[in-house]
């Protein structure tokens, strides 16, 4: 548990090591506790039995310590490869840090608020913490498309955002917490179906598919 002074004198000293952890997973714990808005660093000092001088001494501002102690959860796995893209999802999304997570759940809920309120909480949560995530889902997805599993001209980005859409929005506005079941069922009956559909083609009033290849002045 050591606190070490940062070897450039013109920079602010670091706390690190292990005392560094424990103050990120008291912020978490107190995240997950009272939300974003109401988290204090005066209360993460207190959970985490340090002074609020220390604190500062590294972070210059709870945004910038709750965005490392989200950071500092175990690292974003690489896409797992079982073989299926059912198999790839089921898996990434229902273990620690996934849909079925509790504490993870809890944490992001936490920060909902804060997402709409501080643009540069927002950016630099969706860019460091999300990005990865979304990141890795969609090679999952470009990888069955790869294979031939998924349709050709499925819009990847758009559909791997479907299944955390659609679980987030059943727990927080529905009450429902996920389990496997869930993410199962979110797979099976919307996700899958309509990665191996493809796009749906919209058609004209007549009930033909439009020639995209016909120009608005070869119409008649």
């Amino acid at each position: 548990m050591n606190t070490t002074a940062a070897t450039d004198p013109g920079s602010r000293p670091r706390v690190e090591g292990e005392r560094e952890q424990e103050i990120l997973d008291a912020t978490l714990a107190v995240l997950a506790e009272v939300g974003y808005d109401r988290l204090t660093m005066d209360a993460v000092a207190s959970r985490a039995r340090a002074s609020k001088a220390t604190l500062y001494r590294r972070w210059t501002a709870k945004a910038e310590l709750v965005i490392e102690a989200l950071l500092s959860q175990k690292a974003t796995p690489g896409p797992v490869d079982t073989g299926t893209l059912r198999g790839d999802l089921m898996a990434t999304f229902c273990t620690t840090g996934g849909l079925t997570d509790s504490h993870q759940m809890a944490v992001l809920g936490s920060v909902v608020t804060a997402i709409g309120r501080d643009e540069q909480f927002a950016a630099a949560f969706r860019r460091d913490f999300i990005g990865p995530k979304a990141e890795s889902v969609g090679l999952i997805f470009r990888r069955a498309q790869h294979r031939g599993e998924i349709h050709p001209d499925l819009d990847v980005e758009l559909l791997a955002a479907a299944l955390p859409g659609i679980v987030i929005h059943r727990q927080f506005m529905l009450g429902e917490r996920p389990d496997e079941d869930l993410i199962g069922k979110v797979l099976d009956h919307i996700v899958l179906p309509a990665a191996t559909c493809g796009p749906h083609q919209t058609t004209t009033s007549t009930g033909t598919t439009p020639d995209p290849t016909t120009s608005k002045e070869d119409t008649p």
